[in-house]
C-alpha cells in the first residue's frame, strides 16, 4: 500500500468538520484510502454505501429516516455526485447532531466531479463541509514508498493512476489507459455532463493532447473540430470539471507590461497525454516532439498537487514572450518563479529573468531531469524534482496557521 501525502489532512478534517468530500477522477483510489482511513478511527465505526449500486441507491429511498440511523458512526458514500438531493438531508443531520454535542465527523463523501460541480448541489453544506482532492499518485509518494527503485521515467511515462503505474509490465498499463478513457467519455462523464457524442469528446480530447502546455486558442479548436466557440469551451470545461485537463491561469498582479491573458492547458496525468498521442514506449517519447511539454505538465502537476490552500499558482506570459513556466505565491510574500527543462544540463534564457524582475520573485529555480542541486547564474538554483517536492513540503508545513 502505497502511502497517500494527503492521508492525515484528510483524518484531520474528519475530526474538524462534520463532513469531508473527497474528490478526484475515477479509479485514482478514493475508495481503497477511505478504507485505509476508517480504520484510525478507534471511537468510531464506519459504515459504507456505493451508489453506484442500486441495493445502495434503494436504501436512499427516504434518506432523511436511512442517515439518521448511523449515530457515532463515520458513514462513507461513494460516488455522492449521483444524488445530489441527498444534500440537504445531510445538512439537517450534521445540525441535529452539532446540537447534540457531536461537532464533527459524521460524513467522508467521495466523488468524481469537481468542487464547483459539487457545490452546485451543496451549498446548504457551507460550513459544513472540507472539500480535499485526491490526485493519482505524486513523485513523492513514489519515491518515499521505495527510494531505492524509484524511478521517475516509469511514473512520467506510465501516468499515476494506480491501474496504469502498478500495472504488471508497459503492455497491461497501455491497455489499462485504452479502457479507462473509453469508459471516461462513454459512460463516466454523460453521467453527469452534458450531451456530448463520445467520439466527438474522444477526439477533442485527443486533439487538446497536441495542444499541451499551451494557451487555449479556442477558434483554431473549433473550426478543427467543426463546432462554435462556446461548444469548444464547453467541452473543455466538462473535462476540467472531471479532473482529466487543467487549465493554468495566467499570472495576474501589476505590471505595466501587456500579458498572455488565455489559459495554458496540460492534460494532467502524463500517461493518459502519452496514450492520446499514441506514445507507446518511453523510447518514443524521448524521440517525440512532445517530450518537452510533456516533461513541463508532469512537473507541473506534481508541484501543484503538492500545494497547501495557502499558496496560488500561475503561469507567466508578456506579449514580448518573457515566460515563467509556474509562478508560486505563498505566505510571507513568498513568489517562487519555476523553470521547468528537460535537459540534464539546462540554460535558461534572459527573459526568465526579466520575467523574475517583473513579478518581483523572492526565489528562482529550474527543475530539471537530473538530481543535483547547485547554483544558475543570477540567483537561480536547478534542482531536481523530488528534492524540490522535498523543499516546497517543508515550507509548507512551515507556514503560518
Amino acid at each position: 500500500m502505497i502511502e497517500r501525502l494527503i492521508k492525515q489532512k484528510i483524518i484531520k478534517g474528519l475530526k474538524s468538520v462534520p463532513i469531508v468530500a473527497l474528490l478526484g477522477p475515477r479509479q485514482v483510489g478514493k475508495t481503497t484510502l477511505a478504507f485505509q482511513i476508517s480504520g484510525e478511527f478507534s471511537d468510531k465505526k464506519t459504515s459504507y454505501l456505493d451508489l453506484e449500486l442500486d441495493t445502495d441507491i434503494n436504501k436512499l429511498q427516504d434518506s432523511e429516516s436511512y442517515l439518521k440511523r448511523f449515530e457515532n458512526v463515520i458513514l462513507i458514500i461513494d460516488e455522492v455526485q449521483r444524488k445530489p438531493d441527498l444534500f440537504p438531508n445531510l445538512r439537517g443531520i450534521v445540525d441535529l447532531r452539532r446540537r447534540a454535542g457531536e461537532q464533527a465527523g459524521h460524513f467522508l463523501l467521495l466523488g468524481s466531479a469537481s468542487r464547483d460541480l459539487l457545490q452546485l448541489s451543496s451549498e446548504t453544506l457551507a460550513g459544513r463541509i472540507r472539500y480535499i482532492e485526491l490526485t493519482p499518485f505524486n513523485a513523492l509518494e513514489i519515491y518515499n514508498d521505495d527510494p531505492l527503485s524509484f524511478s521517475v521515467e516509469k511514473l512520467w511515462f506510465r501516468g499515476g493512476f494506480p491501474g496504469s503505474f502498478l500495472a504488471i509490465d508497459a503492455e497491461e498499463s497501455w491497455e489499462w489507459l485504452n479502457d479507462f478513457i473509453s469508459t471516461y467519455v462513454e459512460r463516466d462523464i454523460p453521467l453527469m455532463g452534458p450531451n456530448i457524442p463520445a467520439n466527438r469528446l474522444k477526439r477533442f480530447w485527443s486533439m487538446l493532447a497536441h495542444f499541451n502546455g499551451q494557451q487555449v486558442i479556442y477558434t483554431d479548436l473549433a473550426k478543427s473540430l467543426e463546432v462554435s466557440h462556446p461548444t469548444v469551451k464547453l467541452y473543455l470545461d466538462v473535462l476540467t470539471d472531471f479532473y482529466m485537463v487543467r487549465q493554468l491561469q495566467p499570472w495576474a498582479g501589476n505590471t505595466k507590461k501587456r500579458l498572455v491573458k488565455s489559459p495554458k492547458i496540460y492534460i494532467r496525468d502524463t500517461g493518459i497525454l502519452h496514450k492520446l498521442l499514441n506514445i507507446s514506449s518511453l523510447d518514443d517519447l524521448l524521440g517525440h516532439p512532445a517530450l518537452g511539454s510533456s516533461w513541463e505538465g508532469f512537473v507541473v502537476e506534481n508541484i501543484i498537487s503538492q500545494l497547501s490552500s495557502k499558496w496560488q499558482y500561475s503561469y507567466y506570459r508578456s506579449a514580448t514572450q518573457t515566460e515563467i513556466d509556474l509562478v508560486l505565491e505563498g505566505p510571507n510574500h513568498k513568489i517562487w518563479a519555476i523553470e521547468v527543462k528537460r535537459s540534464a544540463s539546462p540554460k535558461i534564457t534572459k527573459g526568465f529573468h526579466i520575467a523574475c524582475a517583473d513579478i518581483g520573485a523572492t526565489e528562482k529555480f529550474v527543475v530539471y531531469s537530473g538530481t543535483e542541486r547547485y547554483p544558475l547564474p543570477n540567483h537561480t538554483e536547478a534542482i531536481g524534482l523530488i528534492e524540490f517536492l522535498q523543499l516546497l513540503s517543508k515550507n509548507t508545513e512551515q507556514d503560518p496557521a
